[in-house]
């Protein structure tokens, strides 16, 4: 199967596709806000830079699209016809990176949370989620 677009369109629009300051992102953001809790944002210091860190609680959160990072949602399981064994190794890089990340700031102590684009949709559920982990650093 061939790509829909020409390949300077198809750059055109993968050169859209961000790293920082997602939706879903800014979602986690606001719901944090809104609970109180302060952040900084994308550590470079921290391995991964996560996305969000609180660092007194030494909690890091990251915040993962699910097809890019390989989900095991309906979203993260779809793999691109066009190009198939790239997407398969360009997923499982990302999944290795995320594991390395996530052991090195865990043997620095810290605890560290990944969000999925597709935990975003039950707003309430996540709120939960999110107390529940303000309410462990606390004390």
């Amino acid at each position: 199967m061939t790509d829909v677009f020409d390949p300077a369109k198809r750059s055109a629009v993968m050169a859209r596709v961000k790293s920082k300051d997602t939706t879903p992102e800014k979602t986690l953001r606001r719901l944090l806000t809104g609970l109180g809790a302060r952040y900084r944002l994308h550590r470079k210091d921290l391995p991964g830079s996560p996305d969000v860190v609180m660092p007194g609680r030494r909690l890091a959160f990251f915040v993962h699209g699910c097809f890019w990072h390989g989900h095991d949602c309906k979203r993260g399981a779809r793999v691109p016809q066009a190009n198939r064994d790239y997407w398969l190794a360009k997923v499982a890089r990302n999944k290795a990176r995320d594991e390395r990340n996530e052991a090195a700031l865990a043997a620095a102590g810290w605890r560290v949370e990944t969000i999925w684009e597709c935990q975003m949709k039950d707003e309430a559920a996540l709120v939960e989620r999110l107390k529940e982990n303000l309410s462990l650093g606390e004390g």
